[in-house]
């Protein structure tokens, strides 16, 4: 068969099967078992598949997905994630701190779990009826958290990172230092549009909030362990004493007894992070398993090489060939989930991007942000519909999606800012080098 006829008939499969209502992970698993009876039949397909299936399972480096969504669990089920939103709130003397304590709180949830869903679920569970219940624009206050959220999946550790390492074969040591500049950059730019939206309309504002004096204990018992946390995470990695896995594992244990110790952990709490660790890899353990089949098939068949050398063959500057990637994920990201489009699409378009002449780590994270657009984007924004729900018919989803639009601005900036300068994402990784 020739490579456009397995392509295209992939993606019409793939397309069938979700038009069915089949979950993503079977549609794709579904969709790559013809052609994979093609290459090897019906016997031998079957066994190569377990085999393909189980490595996954098994694969040392993926150990690291589940430990950080325990990570991030354990502290959405303690105090500790509830507590810093509290703190950067109530105790920072500035007008509008609950807003900017969002921003902060969803940053320093971001630097422990990668997840933007679980992060805007935690810190939006605390601050959105409290915002609300203080005088906040409905707007304002979904936007910030929808938004905020997404910092867990540029600030490492991020899973999105996490998949573009395997998929692509970087490191990922690499790919979390790069992450680092332009995470602190987009917190930077949140805070501008909540003091430019604070200009406007004022009004959106409260004048005056409830604010006692900060104590050194409470400073020290909620962002200590955030903190170190953090610390052991990105030192272990970046100064070259552990793996990614390594830390993430070390990382959790250090979690699980700062939730009981500090963050009053109750024993019902962890079995729930247990279970929902479970549910949450029972469907990336089979995405990622079905990824790896539908990616042997697009190898076997060249896809993404023929691809490549078809697109470069219409003699594009590599700056519009970007263009044209970015806003094909985009508009991807209005129907499909990030962990899905890393595994369905990014196989094909990293060796395009190389073949332009684009740095893969640069790449890495630019891919990144786009993925935090993705969830921010309708009809299907994950972080939109769990800010919804969150607000418990206090804010519909069109106050979400409208307060939404001014921090898709200031990602679509960075990007922009990113790409007239690289170094913001790769002079941190070649300094470490």
């Amino acid at each position: 068969m020739e490579w456009y006829e397995v392509a295209l008939g992939l993606l019409g499969l793939l397309m069938f099967f979700i038009a069915l209502g089949l979950p993503i992970p079977f549609a794709l698993g579904a969709a790559s078992l013809p052609f994979l009876w093609q290459i090897q039949g019906f016997s031998t397909s079957l066994v190569s598949s377990e085999l393909k299936l189980w490595g996954v399972w098994i694969d040392y480096i993926l150990l690291a997905v589940p430990l950080f969504v325990f990570l991030g669990e354990l502290i959405g089920r303690s105090n500790i994630g509830p507590n810093l939103y509290k703190l950067m709130h109530e105790r920072v003397r500035v007008h509008g701190s609950a807003a900017y304590g969002s921003i902060g709180a969803c940053a320093g949830f971001g630097a422990v779990c990668g997840s933007s869903m679980v992060g805007s679920l935690t810190i939006g569970g605390v601050a959105l009826p409290e915002m609300i219940k203080l005088g906040y624009d409905r707007r304002l206050s979904s936007g910030v958290l929808a938004a905020g959220g997404t910092l867990s999946v540029l600030i490492p550790p991020s899973l999105i990172l996490l998949f573009y390492g395997i998929v692509t074969d970087q490191s990922i040591g690499e790919l979390f230092i790069a992450g680092v500049i332009p995470g602190f950059l987009l917190i930077t730019m949140f805070v501008i549009v909540v003091v430019i939206w604070s200009r406007m309309r004022p009004s959106d504002i409260p004048e005056s909030e409830p604010v006692p004096a900060l104590r050194f204990r409470d400073f020290l018992f909620t962002v200590g362990p955030i903190a170190l946390i953090g610390l052991v995470i990105t030192v272990s990695i970046y100064a070259g004493i552990a793996t990614p896995t390594e830390a993430a594992g070390i990382s959790a244990l250090l979690t699980v007894l700062l939730a009981f110790g500090v963050g009053g952990l109750k024993w019902k709490g962890f079995v729930a992070a247990l279970f929902a660790t479970m549910r949450t890899m029972g469907y990336l353990g089979l995405l990622l398993s079905a990824g790896v089949l539908f990616g042997f098939v697009l190898t076997y068949y060249r896809v993404p090489h023929q691809f490549t050398e078809l697109f470069l063959s219409f003699d594009l500057s590599p700056y519009l060939v970007l263009a044209i990637v970015l806003a094909f994920y985009i508009v991807l990201g209005m129907f499909l989930e990030p962990v899905s489009m890393t595994f369905i699409t990014l196989p094909t378009i990293f060796p395009l991007m190389h073949a332009a002449g684009f740095d893969l780590i640069w790449f890495g994270v630019v891919y990144t942000i786009t993925m935090e657009i993705a969830v921010l984007t309708p009809p299907v924004g994950l972080n939109l519909y769990v800010i919804q729900g969150i607000g418990r018919g206090q804010v519909t989803i069109g106050d979400v999606i409208i307060g939404c639009v001014p921090f898709i601005g200031a990602l679509v900036l960075l990007i922009a800012l990113m790409i007239f300068i690289p170094d913001i994402a790769l002079w941190l990784p070649a300094a470490m080098r």
